[in-house]
């Protein structure tokens, strides 16, 4: 019997040895597990925001340098001629006015009657605006608003030096030179900064097409990349590409009764509006053939006199829409209006009002971004 109890106490150490081994290797595996399981929880945790960014954890001093987001529809601004209640529009797509010229309550230094467009420098610094009917091109710092520069005769129509008559689609070019249409001498000028004519197409009263020696009422002058010229002919409804050397690469008789200030979209195609009632919108090619249009009959899409058509964002045109007081955004692919500014057939002069938006430009949201002077302009708004 004492023998029995003797063996039975080591057998029962063994037990309780092995036992607490199974509980320390249970617990270790368990440890292990856990561990292994961490790395895919952590990976399946989103990020906190950056600092950078604009929610709540973002510094004062990041919350001030962090550019705003790209607008949209609009992937930037809109620079509007607003004809009949002369002056100039920066709008955004929600439809507030960031800039405009003159400032209220201030008469412009220069005569402004009647802007009939508007475009900006290479730069986006400075804008060149021409006044069809007061016979007048002028060039404004952008966004100050100073006269930096002015050519022709107020109110005075004329052919000689120093004189226009009817000019319209006047541009800046890199070099500093102003090109301009003139469009009842018939004739494209190319001008210095010194008020020199120093280039020329057409000849000056002679009007018929055969250019770029003769151009009959050019109302379009569109700089294209190669350093040439689109030209719009009323005339005949002529569009034509001279090169910067003044030598003809191809004319196209365009399928309009009125074309209006052509513009080149590359690879051979060209945009354009006809400016009639109903008016259209259309692209084609260099031999004329429509590759897209616009332009419905009747209704609140129909256009009425569209002067111009720029295509601001792929399969998104912007349209002055002249006679129907408003500019609108239309999409190549649905064929519709998806945005305006403006009241349909109502013009007037106070907000969101417009009358005879008779030209415009588009200020891409980068290149608002990179002007200190604008970048804070828009930023105030």
């Amino acid at each position: 019997m004492r023998s029995g109890r003797h063996g039975a106490a080591p057998r029962r150490r063994i037990v309780l040895v092995l036992a607490i081994l199974a509980i320390a290797l249970l617990a270790l595996g368990t440890l292990v597990a856990n561990r292994l399981a961490r790395p895919e929880r952590e990976a399946r945790t989103p990020s906190p925001p950056s600092v950078t960014g604009a929610g709540p954890s973002a510094t004062p001093s990041a919350q001030a340098s962090a550019p705003p987001p790209t607008p949209h529809p609009i992937p930037g601004y809109l620079l509007i001629a607003d004809r009949g209640n002369n002056r100039l529009l920066l709008v955004d797509s929600r439809k507030r006015i960031l800039w405009r010229y003159p400032k209220p309550g201030r008469a412009p230094t220069f005569p402004f009657t009647g802007d009939d467009d508007a475009f900006f420098s290479p730069s986006y610094r400075s804008i060149i605006s021409q006044q069809e009917f007061q016979q007048t091109i002028q060039v404004l710092s952008f966004p100050a608003g100073r006269v930096l520069w002015h050519y022709g005769h107020p109110d005075v129509a004329g052919a000689g030096s120093g004189y226009l008559n009817t000019p319209d689609d006047a541009y800046l070019l890199a070099g500093g030179i102003r090109q301009v249409a003139d469009i009842r001498n018939c004739r494209v000028l190319f001008i210095s900064p010194g008020h020199r004519i120093v280039r020329r197409l057409g000849t000056t009263g002679v009007c018929r097409h055969d250019p770029p020696r003769f151009l009959d009422s050019p109302n379009g002058d569109t700089p294209m990349p190669n350093g040439g010229t689109l030209v719009s002919e009323i005339g005949g409804s002529w569009v034509d590409a001279v090169s910067r050397s003044g030598r003809l690469d191809w004319s196209v008789h365009a399928p309009v009764a009125y074309p209006s200030d052509a513009q080149w979209l590359g690879h051979g195609r060209i945009l354009l509006t006809d400016f009639s009632d109903p008016g259209k919108v259309l692209i084609i090619d260099r031999r004329g053939r429509v590759l897209w249009r616009y332009g419905p009959a009747s209704g609140p899409g129909m256009l009425n006199h569209p002067s111009l058509a720029l295509m601001i964002a792929p399969g998104l045109i912007a349209v002055n829409d002249d006679f129907r007081a408003r500019v609108v955004l239309i999409s190549v692919a649905r064929h519709r209006i998806v945005w305006q500014y403006g009241h349909t057939d109502r013009p007037g002069s106070g907000a969101g009002y417009l009358s005879i938006p008779d030209g415009m430009a588009f200020l891409p949201w980068a290149d608002a971004m990179g002007i200190p002077a604008v970048r804070a302009l828009i930023a105030r708004r």
